[in-house]
């Protein structure tokens, strides 16, 4: 039977709220970075600490994006298994991010300057393992499993999933690639290509 819903309606409407706040946050933190390093005084501090709070919070609001998701109404067999991939590794680099944002509200917690904060995070840093799982490798499969997701998605529910989704997810992505800078533009780009499946969650 043919139906208007991205997803099955039980998600909650707090599920849907994350579909726009996950973005939002994570733009707040672009825009508050911004403030504290023209401010110079992005260390230690009140910028520092407010920024990655945000940051944290913006990237725990992807788990809800991401469980509402991995169930699409109408994608059976191999293409909700596709779906439930890209869901599980975008959970999995969510965990990741999460670690590093809460290691550098800690070391920015416990460092008097920005002398202190280099030598603290270079000591996590080389505790073995910790840079792939929590700073370069691990951390990728949030953007490439959000990537992977919106694209299935796009594909398999073309009705309630526009063709440009894919697009924006990956201009966001690109753009907060290429700098810290650009991270509030990339967070805005990734929100507008979330928006039209907070309505389909919506029914």
């Amino acid at each position: 039977m043919q139906t208007r819903e991205l997803t099955k309606p039980q998600h909650s409407s707090s599920a849907t709220t994350a579909f726009l706040a996950g973005p939002a946050l994570m733009a707040g933190y672009g825009v508050v970075r911004l403030i504290g390093r023209a401010a110079g005084d992005y260390g230690p501090g009140a910028w520092w600490s407010l920024a990655h709070a945000l940051f944290l919070a913006g990237v725990l609001a992807f788990v809800p994006v991401f469980l509402s998701l991995r169930t699409p109404v109408g994608v059976r067999g191999g293409r909700r298994a596709g779906v439930r991939l890209a869901a599980g590794a975008g959970l999995l680099g969510v965990a990741a991010v999460a670690v590093q944002a809460v290691i550098d509200l800690v070391v920015g917690f416990l460092a008097a300057d920005e002398e202190a904060m280099s030598d603290l995070f270079e000591k996590v840093q080389d505790v073995p393992g910790v840079m792939p799982a929590v700073y370069t490798v691990v951390p990728m499969l949030f953007w490439v499993g959000l990537l992977a997701l919106v694209t299935l998605l796009a594909l398999f529910r073309r009705g309630e999933v526009p063709g440009r989704s894919p697009l924006l997810v990956l201009a966001g992505t690109v753009m907060m690639a290429m700098s810290l800078d650009l991270l509030a533009v990339g967070a805005v780009c990734v929100g507008l290509a979330l928006y039209p499946m907070r309505r389909g969650l919506q029914g």
